[in-house]
């Protein structure tokens, strides 16, 4: 009879391998990814582009050219993109990141040639109409103000000036003035730089056929480069305070933001730190969780976390805690830390989370748009293609002696930057 009290046993995963993409260099410069899988008659297409905040000429420029592709091309309306995309059951945006914008493309596989046509003109023939321009950053402007009201918007963007400084682009905070005195010009200008096909990455997924391979290569090669490429300074950083405080006077929560800059993801130690941080707040049996909402009750939830980005790489802890218990929250995360530099990790704790980070690893592969996605990591992040092999081997090699003495390193709450956003100080 089976026993319900008793937990299955946890079989380890097998090596992972990543399936293979086809890269293909188009004649004008871009370069075409294809993964396959037939498994359900849909495709999803990529196009990225170096746009993103890093390149911002004016603080949120990047963003309004994103927003604004979908308002209109040369031959469609807004309502017009939107109706025909809708028309086939298809989804079609454009997402900014603070190093790339991507406009992505679901469709069904029959209706991709229909679809790719008003794709290439969103990018190529965008009007960017001043009306439309103008709801959109006062609509964004309204939105900003609404989450400067909240504690825990205010305490990280404190935290990503102090870390960065407010001169380097992941550290720069959105300048109400500036961003309303963005001009259709400096849209359509920034777009003209960044927007060009010829320096495109180009992700195709799902069931591919060859034919859709032939009409993407032609579509996209028959666009040449435009103009000259956006012309980007070196930029450093230098932490500004290590204890800054945001006062919202009106609030009856505190937001707490802790971290560091980090390794990036090509270091050595990259796949180790993941484990100590997971140990530290990366899942719901966390000692943070355990401590901070399970045994003192002072929050919902509390995590830690690394943000690759392909310019910089932070460390994070946040959570909102009532405003009473702002003081003992932060000394009992300075424990926990304190506690990982001090104490080797119990291979049973250790154990838990090695498995952990193994299935959901697993399971974020389960489909082909989510293995493309891991594809794009390689790709932008300039891995080695044995990168998530490498991972899951690490990962099950880390020694409670390993995760000590990295902890010792990058750990210590003295090399912390902390933001408090509450009532008081």
């Amino acid at each position: 009879m089976l026993d319900r009290q008793v937990a299955p046993p946890v079989q380890p995963l097998a090596s992972v391998t990543l399936p293979a993409a086809d890269v293909f260099s188009l004649p004008n410069g871009a370069r075409l990814h294809v993964l396959r899988n037939a498994a359900q008659p849909v495709i999803r297409l990529q196009i990225v582009f170096p746009a993103g905040k890093w390149y911002d000429p004016t603080s949120g420029v990047s963003l309004l050219t994103a927003r604004m592709l979908l308002e209109g091309t040369r031959t469609h309306s807004a309502r017009q993109i939107a109706d025909e995309v809708a028309f086939y059951g298809a989804s079609l945006e454009c997402e900014q990141g603070f190093d790339r914008a991507t406009l992505t493309l679901y469709c069904l596989t029959r209706h991709l040639k229909q679809l790719l046509p008003l794709v290439v003109s969103v990018i190529t023939e965008p009007t960017f109409p001043t009306a439309e321009l103008e709801l959109l950053k006062i609509r964004t402007i309204q939105n900003v103000r609404i989450e400067r009201q909240k504690p825990s918007y205010l305490a990280s963007e404190r935290f990503s000036r102090n870390l960065f400084s407010s001169s380097f682009p992941y550290g720069s905070v959105f300048d109400e003035d500036t961003f309303q005195h963005i001009t259709s010009d400096e849209v359509k200008a920034f777009h003209h730089a960044a927007y060009q096909l010829s320096n495109a990455e180009v992700f195709l997924c799902g069931d591919v056929a060859s034919e859709h391979e032939d009409l993407i290569t032609h579509l996209i090669s028959q666009q040449l480069s435009s103009g000259l490429p956006l012309a980007i300074e070196e930029n450093s950083f230098v932490s500004g305070p290590i204890q800054d405080y945001v006062v919202l006077s009106e609030s009856m929560q505190s937001s707490i933001r802790i971290g560091r800059l980090w390794p990036s993801l090509s270091h050595p130690d990259t796949h180790s730190l993941q484990v100590l941080v997971k140990v530290l707040g990366g899942y719901f049996g966390s000692r943070l969780m355990k401590n901070i909402r399970e045994d003192k009750g002072y929050t919902y939830g509390i995590y830690a976390s690394v943000s690759p980005r392909e310019h910089a790489t932070s460390f994070v802890i946040g959570t909102d805690v009532n405003a009473e218990s702002t003081k003992s929250a932060v000394q009992e995360i300075h424990h926990e830390l304190l506690r990982l530099q001090t104490e080797p990790v119990q291979f049973a704790e250790l154990q838990t989370v090695q498995n952990y980070m193994a299935g959901k690893f697993a399971n974020e592969l389960s489909t082909v748009f989510e293995q493309c996605d891991k594809y794009k990591n390689l790709v932008f992040q300039k891995l080695p293609e044995t990168y998530y092999s490498d991972f899951l081997s690490n990962v099950r090699s880390a020694t409670p002696e390993i995760l000590l003495t990295l902890a010792q390193e990058y750990l210590s709450p003295a090399s912390m930057v902390e933001v408090i956003a509450g009532p008081t100080k």
